[in-house]
This record gives C-alpha cells, sequence and structure tokens, in this order.
C-alpha cells in the first residue's frame, strides 16, 4: 500500500511540475481564421493613382500596344507583353504564361482604345487612361467614349503586369 501511495504522489508531483492544476491557468484567446481576401480586388502594392511623370519608354509601349490593337491586329498586340504576365480585368488575377494566353487575352478585349493619359506610380506601375473605341474583332458597343484606367508594368519593352483600375481621376495627358 506504500507503494501505491508513493507512486500516487510522485504522479501529483510531476503533473504539477508539468502545468498541472497548482500553475496558473491562462485564458486562452480563440483563434480566428484569416479575414478571406476579395479575389476581385486589387492585390497589394498596385498602385491607384499617379505619384509622379511616366517613364517615357514605357508610355511608348503601352501606346503601341493600345494603338495596334485599336487597328485589329491582336497577334502584333499579344508579342507586345512579356510571359509570364499578371492580368486583372474585373476578374481575380490571371497568370499568361504562353503566347496562346495573351492571344486569348488581347482578343478578349471587346474595345480598342487610345491612349489619352499617363503618370508614374509606385512600384514601377505607369497608370494609363484610355478613351475607348470600337476595333476590328471586338464589340465595345455602349463602351465607347467612355474612359478606362489601368495600372500597367512594363518591363524592357514589354508588359508584365495590367490590372484594371476602379474610375479615378485621370492620369496626365501625353
Amino acid at each position: 500500500m506504500r507503494t501505491s501511495l508513493l507512486a500516487l504522489l510522485a504522479c501529483l508531483v510531476l503533473a504539477a511540475g508539468c502545468g498541472g492544476a497548482s500553475a496558473p491557468s491562462r485564458a486562452t484567446t480563440p483563434v480566428r481564421p484569416p479575414a478571406q481576401r476579395d479575389p476581385l480586388a486589387l492585390p497589394a502594392g498596385v498602385p491607384r493613382e499617379v505619384t509622379g511623370p511616366a517613364d517615357a519608354a514605357a508610355t511608348r509601349t503601352i501606346r503601341r500596344w493600345a494603338d495596334t490593337l485599336r487597328a485589329g491586329h491582336v497577334a502584333q498586340a499579344a508579342a507586345l507583353w512579356g510571359h509570364p504576365a499578371d492580368v486583372q480585368n474585373g476578374t481575380p488575377v490571371i497568370t499568361l504564361r504562353t503566347l496562346e494566353d495573351l492571344l486569348v487575352f488581347n482578343d478578349s478585349l471587346p474595345c480598342g482604345a487610345v491612349l489619352t493619359g499617363a503618370g508614374g506610380a509606385g512600384g514601377g506601375y505607369t497608370i494609363a487612361t484610355f478613351r475607348l473605341t470600337e476595333r476590328p474583332g471586338g464589340g465595345c458597343a455602349s463602351g465607347v467614349g467612355h474612359s478606362a484606367q489601368t495600372a500597367i508594368r512594363v518591363r524592357d519593352g514589354h508588359i508584365v503586369a495590367w490590372y484594371r483600375l476602379p474610375e479615378t481621376q485621370p492620369a496626365p495627358v501625353v
């Protein structure tokens, strides 16, 4: 019996030393799952407004792309893109990895566009303002004449990121 009593005491001492009943209890905070990000929201780091002058080389690439697509030359417009390239146009962000992806995306844009303004922004982006037009193979319809803005990143003369922005102040006239 004495052996059983010693064993019981040893267990109690060990339990107390391992955070048992003699240790002060800590209130636990319920763990909340991380907030779900809206898949249609612009990613962090994509600028929404102009902060300075646009890079001249980036502006030339953007203008050339818009002019080429507006003329209905989808393959030539797609050739002005690098890949991979990230795009978002009322969708979650999509990464275009192949020339075929670039062709499909450029062809999916129903409107042509005239670059009417460009300004620099953080992260190497250019905020481009466009006036929407019809284009061969498109179907802009009621969009004609409206404006649209995008945050575009150009690297080595190729578009590598293109995010449609909510309507804001137009970029400076170019």
